[in-house]
């Protein structure tokens, strides 16, 4: 519990939070009929999310997926229940969501570390 789940999408990696029992808290597309949270729609560059718990093996479906702490060596991360916490109090919100700005990877790394940091985008 507390690590990063990296999921390898078709062109970009959609990220989440993994919080135990085989759950993990991520971002999802408010509109449940609109497409998915990808890199490749333009779509996206303004619009909202809806932080989601749900089971890792429904986020991920067939595609890999790899606990990726990548950025422990340059930040510390919270302990494991304060992680925990400060994740469960977003599950149903709905929070903005910008690709360059305020992405997936942002959200997680915010929850772990306290900073939000995204490499995918820069």
């Amino acid at each position: 519990p507390g690590d990063l789940i990296e999921i390898k999408r078709r062109g970009y990696q959609h990220w989440a939070l993994y919080v135990g029992y085989g759950y993990v808290i991520h971002l999802t597309p408010v509109d449940e009929n609109a497409p998915l949270l990808a890199v490749s729609s333009v779509t996206l560059l303004t619009r909202k999310a809806k932080v989601r718990k749900q089971l890792l093996k429904e986020v991920a479906g067939n595609d890999d997926w790899d606990v990726n702490n990548k950025y422990d060596c340059y930040r510390s991360p919270f302990p494991m229940e304060e992680i925990i916490r400060r994740a469960e109090r977003w599950i149903d919100r709905v929070v903005p969501y910008r690709l360059f700005l305020n992405n997936c990877e942002h959200f997680v790394t915010k929850l772990r570390y306290g900073q939000a940091v995204s490499r995918q985008v820069s």
